[in-house]
């Protein structure tokens, strides 16, 4: 193992996936006096190491567990780490941060350098509560219940056992009936676990509500407010957001809706009428294995930006920072993971050759390019950054990669690649309007039956569900929200995709006008990691933060000119 250590603090071959192995030096650093702003500074340098020793060991044991839900092994030492370590590490962080902020000497630390981070401590020491630890680990372990459900999910369809997202490329198929077929296949093994989701999901809402009250919170969502140190925007601009996205986009969306069903010949959309080109054309395959994907992908990058194509090289290392393919027992989605001493990112996805697929590669790399760019940084607290930023990082970099589409597509499917990205930038924003507004209403009502939950979301589904015909799927709609990972592995974590939309598309429209300087300034926000707050890191990029009705409205009109170029 390489480590780019910044102190000698910390041994470079430490196994970090025990506490005994980590707890005398966290001894140490709690023990430590201050006896000046310089220890102080060295203090944060050598905890900085510690903490992110403990960071990577726990990322290398999850990206075990994700790529391989079925090795007994991975699952164990990944629940050892949650069940023993996580909930020391979040007593001692407490306590050091307490040591921090508390300090005589606080105020000598340069405020430009470390304001960022004093804040969040600040904001973490007054939440924490001791007896909210059995709590949080209890939630994890829930989530990894969640997702253990979701990756031993398997259909027997045209003759082979397939995943999940193996089932995807069923729904472009032409033949209306092997996509109702495969549609139903993946429903009907979805609702087998639907009560053993659902109970996973109530334990959860109770765990948390008591976790808020603890902390002396009337709800969860003002909690995890505070927790997401969410410090530049509050519910309410989420509630006016939501209501923006439902006057600004859901007109498009009936209008996509109306233009498919008559493309299509239906005198309705059923579920399975969504994914399929609605004008009679093969289903796009942008490549055919998890090989041709990084090939072509780094082809793209090359043409983009040589540094972006260098950083993008630098993970085909034979699969310690790519696990792409689809696979029984791999559980779902994807994500990028970063190992902190290291300081190495690591990818994550499902692919199966469908063009949600290409967009996840590029996505996932934007994050990774933002890793690199900030791994600069001596503080691993800083090497990252606030969700509602990061997601600017990958999002741009899917309407960045229009222009270099011809490695994967002809003429002809380019258009139809980037209508159909630009279609699904307005059904994500719909959608991540109804997954946070269903988070609002679940944690302002801790109490709700089962049933109330399900009238709840039927109802958002009135308000962003576009036109889709459920007749005689009832049980199926109900229970759409349990392939969202997010409401259950991590709460409250989604508007942060519709802010960052909204900065993508900013990005786009610069990039359009001057690719060379868009790049630059996408590389110059994204190297100050965490260490400014949010309306800073937007500004370093060129952008503005600002998710409001007028920003929204100017930006779908942008959206549905495009749209209408590429019909």
């Amino acid at each position: 193992m390489t480590t780019m250590m910044i102190t000698d603090f910390v041994p470079a071959d430490i196994d970090a996936t025990t506490w005994d192995n980590l707890q005398p030096y966290y001894q140490q650093l709690l023990d430590r006096e201050f006896k000046c702003s310089g220890c102080l500074e060295q203090f944060l340098l050598d905890r900085s190491e510690l903490d992110a020793a403990a960071a990577e060991a726990g990322s290398n044991l999850y990206i075990a567990m994700t790529c391989n839900t079925e090795d007994e092994g991975a699952k164990n030492a990944f629940i050892s780490f949650v069940e023993c370590v996580e909930p020391e590490l979040k007593k001692v962080g407490f306590e050091l941060n307490k040591k921090v902020v508390r300090s005589e000497h606080i105020g000598d630390l340069d405020k430009e350098r470390f304001s960022v981070l004093l804040r969040d401590w600040f904001a973490d020491v007054e939440i924490f509560r001791e007896e909210n630890v059995p709590l949080q680990t209890e939630d994890t372990k829930l989530g990894q219940e969640y997702a253990e459900l979701c990756g031993a999910m398997m259909v027997d369809f045209d003759g082979e056992e397939r995943t999940m997202p193996q089932m995807g490329v069923y729904q472009q198929d032409q033949d209306r009936s092997v996509r109702e077929s495969a549609w139903r296949a993946v429903a009907e093994r979805r609702l087998q676990d639907r009560d053993k989701i659902d109970c996973i999901f109530d334990k959860m809402v109770v765990n948390r509500d008591k976790t808020a009250n603890n902390a002396g919170f009337e709800e969860y969502r003002g909690y995890m407010f505070a927790a997401k140190h969410r410090f530049d925007y509050t519910p309410d601009d989420c509630i006016a957001f939501h209501e923006a996205i439902e006057q600004e986009c859901m007109p498009i969306v009936r209008k996509l809706a109306e233009e498919r069903k008559e493309a299509l010949g239906v005198e309705t959309l059923r579920p399975w009428d969504i994914a399929v080109d609605p004008h009679g054309n093969s289903a796009l395959r942008p490549f055919d294995t998890a090989d041709d994907l990084i090939e072509k992908t780094s082809k793209l990058f090359h043409r983009m930006d040589s540094g972006l194509s260098e950083m993008f090289d630098s993970m085909r290392d034979g699969g310690y920072s790519l696990d792409l393919a689809s696979r029984k027992g791999k559980a779902p989605g994807g994500y990028q993971a970063s190992r902190d001493r290291q300081r190495k990112p690591f990818i994550f996805m499902n692919a199966a050759g469908l063009p949600r697929d290409l967009d996840t590669m590029v996505h996932e790399a934007g994050h990774a390019f933002h890793y690199m760019l900030c791994r600069h940084d001596d503080l691993v607290w800083y090497r990252g950054a606030p969700i509602e930023f990061a997601e600017v990082a990958s999002m741009s970099m899917e309407s960045m990669a229009y222009p270099f589409l011809d490695e994967f597509y002809s003429p002809d499917e380019i258009k139809r690649a980037i209508r159909k990205h630009l279609e699904g930038i307005v059904s994500t924003l719909t959608w991540v309007a109804t997954i946070d507004a269903f988070q609002h209403w679940i944690y302002l009502n801790p109490e709700h039956s089962r049933e109330e939950r399900t009238a709840q979301w039927l109802e958002l589904g009135k308000r962003f569900g576009g036109s889709v015909d459920w007749s005689g799927l009832e049980s199926e709609q109900e229970s759409v929200w349990h392939r969202q990972l997010h409401p259950f592995e991590v709460p409250f974590y989604y508007v942060e995709y519709g802010i960052a939309q909204l900065g993508a598309l900013q990005m786009w429209l610069k990039y359009r006008e001057n690719p060379t300087e868009a790049i630059a300034s996408y590389k110059n926000g994204l190297s100050l990691g965490a260490s400014q707050p949010l309306p800073v890191l937007f500004e370093a990029c060129g952008l503005k933060f600002d998710f409001s009705s007028n920003m929204m409205s100017t930006l779908m009109k942008t959206v549905e000119e495009e749209l209408d170029k590429h019909a």
